[in-house]
């Protein structure tokens, strides 16, 4: 087992004793979890899943689990602080919906791009010297304008 909260041959209970007020012994499960330097750790996951539960969850799982499992816990325990209804899917959902705003942003952003690329193009044609501006830009499918999902890239080759 990995000791990562608490000292070996030291008197100094972790942080979970501490806040339950008990003697914590050489075997507490949540000694190498919860050490004494991080309280606020086991305050806020305390609060929100209460230490038999987590005790119990600790206990179910498999040794090289449980650390994750604790970090998985401290970060829904936070969140839940901040957000006692939603917890860390309030966090999640705020993120999707800057993730779809941004994604409409760039496809406006793309679109004007195609249109300016489209007028400049058709002033040049116009010039004198056509031919060889034609020849020297790179030309644009129109179509991809229309076939653009938010998924992927409108400059993306489509044979790929």
């Amino acid at each position: 087992m990995k000791e990562v909260g608490k000292k070996q041959g030291a008197s100094s209970p972790c942080a979970a004793c501490k806040l339950l007020r008990r003697r914590c012994s050489s075997d507490c499960i949540f000694a190498p979890y919860f050490p004494a330097d991080e309280p606020y750790k086991f305050a806020s996951v305390h609060k929100v899943f209460g230490a038999s539960n987590v005790s119990k969850m600790l206990q179910e799982l498999q040794e090289e689990r449980r650390e994750d499992a604790v970090s998985s816990m401290v970060y829904e325990a936070n969140a839940r602080v901040r957000d006692p209804i939603y917890g860390c899917v309030g966090a999640i959902s705020y993120l999707q919906q800057q993730i779809d705003g941004l994604r409409k942003q760039l496809a406006v952003a793309q679109a004007e791009v195609v249109h300016l690329r489209v007028h400049q193009a058709a002033s040049k044609s116009s010039s004198p010297s056509s031919y060889m501006l034609s020849h020297s830009t790179p030309s644009f499918d129109m179509d991809l304008v229309e076939q653009v999902s938010f998924g992927q890239s409108m400059w993306s080759s489509t044979s790929t």
